[in-house]
């Protein structure tokens, strides 16, 4: 939940490019979850992992723990693991910059 400001900040930054956020939702209480959203401010897709929550099948598929980003490129295929904060910022410039070249 720290994160959902900086994530905030990247879906506004970037609404002009090829950028999206996805998120998988950890909540057990499918209920709660509209709730949870609204008073967070998540307003970007977010996907459910199911009842086990951060044990669910999309964090146990990805080898994932709780919280985890990863970066894909324009085609699709991994490029980043792991990065938070600045080295989030720099991984999404660098993949943006590819793209402005391409």
């Amino acid at each position: 939940m720290a994160q959902f400001h900086h994530e905030r900040s990247l879906v506004q930054k970037y609404a002009d490019r090829p950028f999206a956020l996805l998120g998988v939702n950890g909540d057990t209480d499918m209920k709660m979850l509209p709730k949870r959203m609204a008073r967070y401010e998540i307003n970007w897709r977010s996907f459910s992992n199911g009842p086990k929550g951060p044990r669910g099948p999309i964090s146990g598929a990805w080898g994932a723990t709780w919280p985890y980003t990863v970066v894909l490129d324009a085609q699709g295929v991994v490029r980043y693991k792991a990065v938070y904060g600045e080295q989030l910022d720099e991984a999404i410039e660098t993949l943006l910059a590819e793209v402005d070249e391409g």
